[in-house]
C-alpha cells in the first residue's frame, strides 16, 4: 500500500459525550449536530467509569507512546499534542487511519494501565477505558491540508508546553 497521510483525533473517555454544549458528531451525519442536554445526559449515565482527564505524566507516556510505535512501524510522525482531554496525531504510514488511530490508541491505552499500574492480570478489574471509542480520521490529500494540520497540531502542543 502506498504512503498516506492521516489527520488523527481522539478524546478521553467522557470528555465529549453526543449532545455536548460544544457540539458533536453523530456517525453517518457529516454536519457537526447541535447541543442536546437530553442525549448528553442519557450518554453520561451510560458511562461505565469516571470522565478520564491526563494528568502531565500521562500525557508524557501518551505522546512517548506514539513517536516510539510510529518509529517501530516506520510511519513518519509528522506532529503529535497530547493534552488533558484529548490527542491530535499528524502521521505519515503505510496504513488505513483507522488501523493507524486503533493502533496508536491501544498502545496508549497499554501504557497508561502499565503507568496506573493495572497489571495485565487485573486490567479487567481496573480502568480499561482511557479513550473514547472511534476518532476523527482523515486522510489528507492535498499539501495545503497537510501543512495546515501540522500547523495546527503544533500550536496545540505549544499551548500545552507552555502551561496552557
Amino acid at each position: 500500500m502506498a504512503s498516506m497521510h492521516h489527520h488523527l483525533i481522539w478524546t478521553t473517555y467522557g470528555t465529549w459525550l453526543p449532545g455536548d454544549e460544544r457540539g458533536w458528531l453523530r456517525s453517518g451525519v457529516p454536519a457537526v449536530q447541535p447541543p442536546d442536554p437530553a442525549t448528553r445526559a442519557a450518554c453520561h449515565g451510560l458511562m461505565r467509569e469516571e470522565m478520564v482527564l491526563l494528568d502531565d505524566r500521562q500525557i508524557r507516556v501518551v505522546t512517548e507512546t506514539i513517536m516510539a510505535h510510529c518509529q517501530i512501524r516506520g510511519w513518519i510522525l509528522l506532529a503529535v499534542a497530547a493534552k488533558t482531554n484529548h490527542i491530535h496525531v499528524v502521521v505519515e504510514s503505510d496504513r488505513d487511519g483507522n488501523e493507524v488511530r486503533d493502533q496508536l490508541k491501544a498502545w496508549c491505552s497499554r501504557r497508561l494501565s502499565d503507568l496506573a499500574g493495572l497489571a495485565a492480570s487485573t486490567r479487567k478489574s481496573g480502568r480499561r477505558r482511557w479513550f473514547t471509542e472511534g476518532a476523527y480520521v482523515r486522510q489528507i490529500e492535498h499539501d495545503d491540508y497537510l501543512r495546515e494540520a501540522v500547523r495546527y497540531v503544533e500550536e496545540q502542543r505549544e499551548v500545552v508546553d507552555n502551561g496552557q
